[in-house]
């Protein structure tokens, strides 16, 4: 299948970046403390990593979601209902037709897609997008299916997942998708914003403000935790808004999640624990008042490992593994929106132990990948969107 450019296919480097200072912006909840140390405002990472910025492919509308393709492409959604394919030379192919309908109101859309495991063999895809459920309803909802040998068309496709119940709302669709060590599927979930549907995500018999786990052809995935009288697909609750998620090395499943004014947070996801949403919180509300009765802990309910405030607006997020950046071996690499960043933060005995950030004011990054050559991949998140490779200065 032919394909063609969205505007400027960069060859060209367009610019370099070292890491920013950031610390020195004052909390939006200045009264709250942190329960441990370094629990927020790590120390700044000192480093001489200087990143070359290459825009591999632009012109991308609202992009959302990127995975690499066996033959060294990418897999790109963008967020009005389009996913793309773009060649390893950066060429960008028409829209890949057979796609179900998408609700791409305000945060709604396509979102997150991931390829097999097997895709070689396979040619199965797994994507996320917002459903339209009728009288103005919707919710976040999972596909599956195989994609043509020529790259153009999704055949045999499956809803496999719905976040019940749907709600009249245009937010907080969650929506990354991450494979387990057994090769379930873990699905995470907003918990749709308004003040109705927020206090959802301490209600098990919902998928509001969940994580869940699922099989990759449907239904609850063996082995989850065993919660009376929850949805058996419920792997962990009281979650705001989780656009960023990842497994760890070690298998373990790490996600961060939206604050409102403050309180991102990153947490490492157990089976069976609750959050916290919306009881406990860091940061306040939009309007400036406290979240509830305004605490920040709670018996029974897990702390995050680590809370921004004010917040970067985390969507997208990976482990670096990889031979091109060694200094960043098991780093987490984090995208910012509203902080407009690369965030990286480094692991010592499972705390945060520094923070740096890349890119400021640079665009919105929205999705983080690793390259399988160890360069770092980002989408930004406009109307005229990019897709972008990181690679250390020489």
């Amino acid at each position: 299948m032919k394909s063609r450019t969205l505007g400027a296919l960069a060859i060209a480097l367009a610019s370099c970046a070292t890491a920013q200072p950031f610390n020195d912006a004052p909390p939006n909840a200045p009264h709250q403390r942190p329960s441990f140390p370094e629990q927020t405002r790590a120390p700044e990472i000192e480093e001489g990593v200087t990143l070359v910025r290459e825009v591999i492919a632009d012109g991308l509308q609202h992009p959302w979601a990127v995975d690499q393709l066996p033959d060294g492409g990418w897999i790109v959604t963008e967020r009005p209902g389009r996913m793309r394919i773009i060649s390893p030379q950066g060429g960008v192919f028409a829209p890949v037709r057979g796609l179900p309908e998408v609700d791409a109101r305000r945060q709604g859309g396509l979102l997150d897609v991931l390829i097999a495991p097997d895709f070689d063999r396979t040619s199965r895809v797994w994507w996320s997008y917002a459903e339209p459920r009728g009288n103005g309803r919707n919710g976040t909802s999972v596909a599956t299916g195989l994609l043509s040998e020529d790259r153009s068309t999704m055949t045999e496709v499956e809803v496999i997942f719905r976040q019940m119940p749907g709600w009249a709302s245009t937010a907080h669709y969650g929506s990354r998708l991450v494979w387990d060590a057994d090769g379930a599927l873990f699905v995470t979930t907003g918990e749709r914003s308004q003040p109705q549907a927020r206090r959802l995500a301490q209600d098990l018999t919902t998928h509001i403000g969940k994580i869940l786990r699922i099989a990759p052809m449907g239904g609850a995935a063996a082995g989850n935790p065993d919660i009376e009288g929850a949805e058996p697909e419920i792997w962990s609750w009281g979650h705001r808004n989780v656009q960023a998620a990842a497994r760890a090395p070690d298998g373990a499943l790490w996600a961060i999640e939206h604050g409102a004014r403050g309180g991102d947070e990153l947490n490492r996801v157990l089976p069976g624990r609750n959050y916290g949403w919306p009881v406990i919180t860091y940061g306040e509300d939009y309007n400036g008042r406290p979240i509830g009765d305004g605490i920040t802990a709670s018996e029974g309910m897990e702390q995050p490992v680590y809370y921004w405030d004010p917040v970067i607006a985390p969507s997208g997020m990976a482990f670096y593994e990889g031979d091109m950046f060694p200094e960043w071996q098991g780093s987490i690499l984090v995208g910012g929106l509203a902080g407009q960043a690369l965030v990286r933060l480094t692991l010592t005995n499972g705390r945060v132990s520094g923070e740096a950030r890349y890119l400021q004011g640079q665009g919105r990054v929205r999705d983080v990948d690793v390259a399988r050559d160890g360069s770092v991949m980002i989408v930004t998140d406009a109307a005229e969107g990019a897709l972008i490779r990181l690679t250390p200065a020489d």
